[in-house]
């Protein structure tokens, strides 16, 4: 057993794996709270896509394509805030608008790339053991920065989460809270690209989050329960991708997935399994879970 642990950090490639995906994951599963908490699962899965045109303009200049993503996402983020302020315009259909936009001309630049299916799919679908010390210093620059930001602006941004019309009543700046929260997600998605790609970074937003949801009633404790679900689907899932040789996105976002499974059919609060056995034992129907 100990061997099945130690035998695959012999190799740097995967030291490095395990120390991006415990951050990574740690990371996705803290912001995903308020993912989760607004309802913006399909905001994360928009940002995520609409970071292609940044990576493709990147790659055509030959510079960085994190920070090529990152701006995109940026762009976006502000975007969506700029068009839906004020209600001028629904926030989904700002996101939808923005995102087959951000998409479209992602795909054009890609076309005119002739390598792009080899140069380009660890953005697209991940590759956490191909992360090198230059990816591991911008992931843990990112990922710090966003930690900060959200321990600075917690408690607006958490009664923002429970209830914006409260927010505006205490006079908070709305506007610029869900700005802000915008960006954050929008960092998270990049930092996130190494590990399971664009494709997946959205289910690393949202499935330990509601695992934890179903856990928890708290947000410090959702987060942390997040926290820890994020973190051993992503140890999990690097683990599953080396011994089983499959891709370690997908491994990732599949062991958060049994996760959240379990939550849902056990948790002790709100599992559906739980509530019909704790019915039988006190001689009620089963409730029947909507």
């Amino acid at each position: 057993m100990v061997d099945f642990f130690l035998s695959p950090l012999q190799f740097q490639f995967m030291q490095r794996g395990l120390l991006a995906v415990v951050l990574v994951s740690g990371l996705c599963a803290i912001v995903g709270c308020f993912v989760v908490l607004r309802s913006m699962a399909f905001l994360g899965d928009a940002m995520a896509h609409s970071v292609l045109p940044g990576v493709a303009v990147a790659y055509l200049l030959g510079a960085n394509l994190m920070l090529g993503a990152l701006v995109a996402a940026v762009t976006v983020a502000l975007g969506i805030s700029f068009f839906s302020r004020r209600g001028s315009l629904r926030e989904d259909t700002a996101i939808g608008i923005l995102f087959s936009s951000a998409l479209a001309l992602g795909i054009a630049l890609i076309s005119t790339i002739r390598s792009y299916a080899v140069d380009l799919s660890h953005i697209l679908f991940g590759n956490v053991l191909g992360v090198g010390p230059n990816d591991l210093i911008w992931i843990g620059v990112l990922g710090i920065s966003v930690l900060l930001i959200l321990a600075l602006a917690y408690r607006p941004l958490l009664v923002l989460a429970f209830d914006p019309i409260l927010a505006a009543t205490l006079r908070l700046p709305v506007e610029r809270l869900r700005a802000l929260l915008l960006i954050i997600i929008s960092i998270t998605i990049v930092v996130s690209l190494q590990v399971v790609g664009i494709a997946l970074v959205a289910a690393m937003l949202v499935t330990p989050a509601a695992a934890a949801f179903l856990l928890t009633r708290r947000l410090p404790a959702m987060a942390a329960a997040s926290a820890i679900i994020g973190v051993l689907s992503g140890v999990v899932g690097l683990y599953a991708s080396y011994y089983l040789n499959i891709a370690s996105g997908a491994a990732v976002v599949l062991s958060a997935t049994a996760f959240f499974l379990l939550a849902f059919f056990f948790s002790p609060r709100r599992g559906v399994l739980t509530a019909r056995l704790r019915n039988l034992r006190e001689g009620q129907p089963p409730k029947i879970v909507s």
